[in-house]
């Protein structure tokens, strides 16, 4: 009796996470379809890739569809418990953990571009020219690489030559080996996190001081302006909410394993897929040029108005 309801509640489990793999799977094809549609959208006219903005929108784009497609692979390989040489597992997790420090960092770029525009309009073209836009993405790109670094350095300095040769089924958590390099990577996404939040709280307070005092259209664009740096405080929240999800789900894992399922699982749909969704939202539906550039978005719009 004990032994048939162990098979029903195993099959139970498989069958959940089939489900929820599956699902995933919809999701991921959805967010990379809209995702192709808008960067196609952006090569189509002029004005998109010679605006900071759109420029840095591009980014986030290009560095979310590589996230989304390179872990949904990792999540179909580990499914099948499929395993790799780590030495190839290393160079595919360089971009994982990379892109997954990027978009925030971007975000948070494209909110001081935001700062500029609505606080010092007069200094905008000069500060958000497309020359200082390739420099800023380099910085961008150069801030994100740095918890990469941190944690591949001290994977480097925890393992043998001969584990480069081992065979593993590839995840982040591989690259951890004792404590205190847990407390490090920690330590440096919490510093990220609370920069991050200080500069988009600022940005928000100046825009809000201007809003109030701007009158006529300017008020109506400044308002418009604080809404969209609104919606990128939101979604750089989840983007930060996910570098600390590995942290909790460790502490749960130790607790109880279905619960740890359960858990990383909403975290990969909730702090994962959710914020990569907002971008078209917010480049998609809500700003009218690229709305009118991308017929279907233009569509969609006109439907909901």
């Amino acid at each position: 009796m004990a032994d048939n309801n162990s098979l029903d509640g195993g099959e139970t489990v498989r069958r959940q996470i089939n489900d929820q793999v599956m699902i995933v799977q919809i999701l991921v094809m959805i967010f990379l379809c809209i995702n192709l549609l808008l960067i196609v959208t952006f090569f189509k006219r002029e004005c998109f890739y010679t605006t900071t903005r759109y420029i840095l929108f591009a980014v986030t784009l290009l560095s979310d569809s590589l996230m989304l497609f390179i872990s949904d692979i990792l999540l179909i390989l580990s499914y099948f418990r499929f395993t790799m040489q780590v030495w190839l597992c290393v160079i595919i997790s360089i971009f994982v953990l990379l892109c997954s420090v990027l978009t925030p960092v971007t975000l948070t770029a494209m909110t001081l571009e935001r700062y500029v525009a609505i606080c010092m309009p007069l200094r905008h073209g000069e500060l958000c020219s497309t020359r200082r836009t390739v420099h800023c993405i380099l910085i961008v790109h150069g801030i994100s690489s740095v918890p990469c670094i941190v944690i591949l350095s001290m994977f480097f300095a925890s393992v043998s030559l001969s584990f480069y040769t081992q065979y593993q089924i590839c995840s982040l958590e591989m690259f951890s080996f004792h404590v205190w390099q847990d407390h490090i990577r920690s330590a440096v996404q919490q510093f990220y996190f609370l920069v991050m939040c200080i500069i988009i709280v600022v940005a928000y307070i100046k825009i809000m001081k201007v809003a109030k005092a701007a009158s006529g259209e300017d008020k109506k664009s400044t308002w418009k302006g604080l809404r969209t740096v609104v919606l990128h405080g939101f979604q750089l929240l989840l983007c930060l909410i996910q570098l600390l999800c590995p942290f909790i789900e460790a502490w749960i894992l130790q607790i109880n394993f279905m619960l740890f399922v359960q858990v990383r699982y909403f975290n990969y749909i909730m702090f994962f897929l959710a914020p990569r969704c907002l971008s078209p939202l917010i480049y998609g539906l809500r700003d009218e040029i690229f709305s009118q550039a991308s017929a279907p978005f233009h569509c969609v719009k006109a439907l909901i108005c």
